[in-house]
């Protein structure tokens, strides 16, 4: 999530980084995680909204497998926005009528439902929860807001919570940043809605005439961490990138055209320069949706973006694509792990070197890491910024001087590589990191730099 003016690295180091596009084309598919559970999910969900596209209804099911050694007895659905309701009454997203298991109560502000299965799942066992949906949009250009006649609705299909060595994540909402952690899914989703409505979505959509006056549109998104959409009256133009990828900008009726194929060529831009760093965008198409009301810069789903106007934010978001998308990683225990990857891709877009960023990094306390978590930064929430965006990209330039820029660039491609579609983590990295290295111990760079795990 872009919550500042996000900078960028020289033209000499982007040329000596960059590959051909789609010259690195990843392996389709990850091995399966048996750290972290429930795995392999698919997701069906049909919703209807109303007239203004605030309100929906309908159902989802979920299909997924115990990947661990660990039986499951339980699973947890996350009911993220939930946060921009009232609890225990007034919450925007309800969930009725559950199949498949014995829901609990709503926990976490909310944000949290046990549902406990019939029996417990051995490893590679499968089962299905089913339940009815109910999403109403709340006011405010927000990632889940509506602004307007414009609906932005990020966050709000219930996920499956993660099981790993820590046990079950149950972290609170910060609106500081993001809390997500969930792994890679499937989702097939079909929205009907009235045809005056622009639906952009997650993965690649099919519009069909519905009943009078309505279009239904289909989604399908493959090896994605979740799904948001959007619902207004936008205005649309679309590109393909030079590397083959379909860009559709969505714009308010604020947002200019000028400003709006602006941000089309940074964005398709941007798709190919990420794509040539970390791997080969797979996700066909991207959706820009732009609104310069939002108090963000902008924030990232899988293959949607919400944006104000800003090529700087945007290159930051599409980054994101790679960076928690599809390398994952425990947004509310490590957030350096993709914020500062992101700024950094962002530095390399626009050809900054960060020449002695580091040099102006000032700790505000001996308690103050790189690596903290966002409960640190919920209680520092005027660090935030300033240190996991700024001194972590500032980190990682200095990473590239210690390793060498080539070095240093294979190693991003080979780790976003060996994580795709995975989950990363501070010692992964780490660990990645030294072997570039080779003999050159990187133990005093990870101390001064604040860099625990």
């Amino acid at each position: 999530m872009s919550i500042r003016v996000l900078t960028a690295l020289t033209a000499a180091v982007a040329t000596a980084t960059a590959v051909a596009v789609g010259a690195f084309a990843p392996a389709a598919h990850a091995a399966v995680d048996t750290t972290r559970t429930p795995g392999l999910a698919q997701y069906t969900v049909t919703l209807t909204s109303d007239s203004t596209g605030a309100s929906w209804t309908g159902h989802e099911s979920v299909t997924f497998t115990n990947t661990s050694p660990t039986a499951l007895s339980e699973v947890y659905l996350r009911l993220w926005d939930n946060y921009h309701g009232t609890c225990p009454s007034g919450t925007p997203i309800t969930v009725s009528n559950l199949t498949g298991g014995t829901a609990g109560t709503l926990t976490v502000g909310c944000t949290a439902l046990k549902v406990t299965l019939p029996a417990s799942l051995a490893q590679n066992a499968s089962a299905s929860i089913g339940f009815d949906l109910g999403i109403t949009v709340p006011s405010g250009a927000d990632r889940f807001g509506r602004d307007g006649a414009y609906n932005f609705i990020g966050n709000a299909l219930p996920v499956l919570a993660v099981r790993d060595g820590a046990g079950w994540h149950l972290d609170p909402y910060t609106n500081n940043g993001e809390s997500f952690y969930s792994l890679i899914s499937d989702f097939d989703v079909t929205l009907d809605h009235p045809t005056a409505l622009a639906v952009p979505a997650t993965g690649t959509s099919t519009d069909t005439p519905g009943a009078s006056g309505r279009t239904v549109t289909h989604a399908v998104a493959a090896k994605v961490r979740d799904f948001a959409w959007a619902a207004g009256p936008f205005t649309k133009i679309t590109g393909v990138s030079a590397g083959g990828y379909r860009v559709n900008v969505y714009g308010t009726s604020a947002i200019s055209t000028s400003s709006a194929q602006s941000m089309l060529t940074t964005a398709e831009d941007a798709l190919d320069a990420h794509s040539a760093r970390f791997g080969a965008y797979p996700y066909g198409e991207a959706d820009v949706v732009l609104d310069n009301n939002f108090w963000f810069g902008g924030m990232e789903y899988p293959g949607f973006v919400l944006d104000v106007v800003s090529s700087n934010a945007l290159a930051h978001e599409l980054a994101h694509q790679w960076f928690y998308g599809i390398v994952g990683d425990d947004e509310y225990t490590t957030p350096w792990l993709d914020e500062a990857f992101t700024d950094y891709a962002t530095d390399l877009y626009f050809g900054k070197t960060g020449t002695n960023c580091w040099n102006s990094v000032t700790w505000q306390s001996s308690s103050e890491r790189l690596t903290s978590s966002m409960a640190y930064w919920d209680a520092h929430s005027s660090r935030y910024s300033t240190v996991v965006y700024g001194y972590g990209k500032c980190a990682l330039h200095d990473l590239r001087r210690t390793l060498g820029t080539t070095t240093m660039a294979n190693l991003l491609s080979s780790y976003a590589q060996s994580h795709w579609y995975g989950v990363s983590t501070v010692a992964d990295f780490k660990a990645a990191a030294q072997q570039a290295a080779g003999s050159t111990s990187l133990a005093s760079f990870w101390t001064t730099h604040r860099i625990d795990g």
